[in-house]
């Protein structure tokens, strides 16, 4: 018996835990609806920061308000501040329990991923928002945008990359090309090179056969006139006058020479026997 009052006391007491529980959390609730209430009023009169701290102090408060992230959301979208807002569209997103409010916080986070040109993440954001709520034709138009913006996207990088790739290959193509021309112009100075020098070492040895004909002819003319000089020697003395003698020509040459004086001394006695010969002069009378 005293077993079934203990459990019956403890079960009520469970009961009564709960219940006091879920009064706090409606309390919070209250509070934080409370908050949220004050904070879209202060964003109606411009008090971006008096908002923002009622919002803040409205999330903090319960984390069953979905209105407070997404309403700051809101405030941070209008402001620009994109990273801020996905932030708070995802926190209500995930709060909400109904599907209108799941709906609305996913098709703003696909407005946001829009915004970044993440076209993508914004697609997927939408078709999540249309799982919510199927018949929101804005989500609708704003998915079928994404998807045309995501397809302009992907054909632009594809383009680029195609670009990349033939100015990569063009690059490649002229350095090899730059290497084939330094290759073919390095074989050519090699090959110049070498050819001036076989064509030094055939002048070389052009130049030193010369001087080996010329030295071999020089000693051959020095040999010849070695072997050659008795015999020009005795020839010569054999054609050269003894002392006191004269040669058949130089008496042959006196002989003219006499006979050519006696000639002139002939002709001198003869003019003289001529000039000296009387002219009888005949006069016509």
């Amino acid at each position: 018996m005293k077993t079934y009052i203990l459990f019956f006391a403890t079960l009520f007491g469970f009961f009564a835990h709960a219940q006091d529980e879920e009064k706090d959390k409606a309390k919070a609730l209250e509070a934080s609806t409370n908050l949220t209430w004050d904070a879209n009023k202060a964003l109606s009169e411009s008090k971006f920061v008096d908002a923002e701290v009622d919002y803040r102090k409205a999330i903090a408060k319960s984390g069953d308000n979905a209105a407070a992230p997404y309403n700051l959301g809101n405030a941070y979208y209008n402001k620009e501040t994109y990273s801020e807002a996905f932030g708070r569209y995802k926190e209500a997103g995930e709060t909400a329990t109904d599907k209108k409010s799941k709906h609305k916080a996913y098709h703003n986070m696909g407005n946001v991923f829009m915004k970044r040109k993440e076209y993508e993440k914004a697609v997927e954001a939408y078709k999540e928002a249309l799982r919510n709520d199927p018949t929101d034709e804005e989500t609708r138009y704003n998915l079928a945008l994404a998807k045309e913006m995501l397809k302009k996207q992907q054909d632009e990088q594809k383009n680029d990359e195609n670009k990349d790739d033939k100015e990569n290959k063009d690059k490649d193509k002229k350095e090899d090309e730059n290497k084939d021309k330094n290759e073919d112009k390095k074989e050519g100075d090699d090959g110049d090179k070498k050819d001036n020098k076989d064509q030094d070492e055939k002048d070389k040895g052009d130049k030193g056969d010369e001087e080996k004909e010329d030295n071999k002819e020089g000693e051959g003319d020095k040999k010849e006139k070695q072997e050659k000089k008795p015999e020009d020697d005795k020839q010569g003395e054999q054609k050269q006058p003894r002392p006191n003698q004269l040669s058949k020509q130089q008496i042959q040459n006196l002989l003219e020479a006499m006979q050519n004086e006696e000639k002139k001394v002939q002709q001198k006695i003869d003019a003289k026997k001529v000039k000296g010969v009387k002219v009888k002069n005949e006069k016509d009378w």
